[in-house]
């Protein structure tokens, strides 16, 4: 979950950004009286996402704000629903209007693109996740958005978790001494990953006693292979090639994660407005 306070620091260096020196069009049009009433509306189907960031939005703005949803994150909208009620001085709802709708649009649009990747696995037990392909500064509300979704989350940062990619492999020699090295310098607590693109290094990863094994970019018949040979040994990870037309297939393998970044990178936001 996103902790408030988190929550109120992004929130208002967004704002900062946002207003800058000043809102110059409302400031110029509308007074401390000045009162609005409206509505959080949606024009497409979709998942909900990020209601509490919407209001914080405003409650850093004024306290006068009142905003009532009708929905909460992870419930299903359609198109012509009325998601909240807001009503307010018209100075600050007309300031806040777009960071607000920034937000919970984004991780709407995440939630919303997440829920039709697992919905997509069926009824394999694959669960889809997500990569550290995020916007920076932006990660806790897209991984938000991605459990919301009805996904699983990968390492956070690179402090959670030990993955060796090629680029690691190449560095060290091989697997056996790349995972060698890490097993003398991290915690226990730590899981150790190894991304492998061959059958020949899924047999070293396995003797190196790794924890996950990630099927990089293997075909269907390979990675099947893949998965009968690691025999429930490790956790497996498949990755790369992954979309709506593909993600069922993979989980057909036998795989236990499917990780993939358009959940994140490539979901479009959700069409929500707000009108007054």
């Amino acid at each position: 979950m996103l902790d408030s306070f988190y929550i109120y620091d992004h929130v208002k260096e967004a704002l900062k950004e946002d207003i800058g020196f000043g809102d110059i069009t409302t400031d110029s049009l509308a007074n401390e009286t000045d009162y609005l009433k409206g509505a959080l509306n949606t024009r497409s189907n979709g998942i909900l996402c990020g209601c509490d960031v919407f209001k914080m939005v405003f409650a850093i703005l004024s306290n006068d704000i009142k905003i009532k949803f009708h929905f909460k994150d992870g419930d299903r909208i359609s198109k012509g629903d009325k998601i909240a009620d807001i009503e307010g001085p018209a100075k600050y709802i007309l300031t806040g209007e777009r960071v607000a709708l920034n937000y919970i649009q984004r991780m709407s649009g995440i939630a919303t693109e997440t829920k039709k990747y697992q919905e997509a696995i069926g009824a394999y037990s694959a669960k889809i996740v997500d990569t550290r392909k995020t916007t920076p500064n932006f990660r806790a509300f897209e991984k938000y958005a991605v459990k919301i979704g009805g996904g699983s989350l990968h390492r956070f940062n690179l402090s959670d978790c030990a993955m060796i990619k090629d680029n690691h492999i190449r560095l060290a020699g091989s697997i056996t001494r790349a995972v060698s090295l890490l097993k003398n310098n991290i915690s226990h607590a730590h899981k150790i990953e190894v991304e492998c693109d061959t059958l020949e290094q899924v047999e070293e990863a396995l003797k190196s006693n790794v924890d996950i094994i990630m099927l990089d970019n293997m075909d269907i018949n390979t990675m099947k292979k893949a998965c009968q040979l690691i025999n429930h040994k490790a956790i497996v990870e498949a990755s790369g090639n992954v979309n709506l037309d593909t993600v069922n297939s993979i989980a057909s393998c036998g795989v236990d994660i499917i990780s993939s970044s358009a959940i994140v990178a490539k979901a479009p936001t959700l069409d929500l407005a707000l009108d007054v």
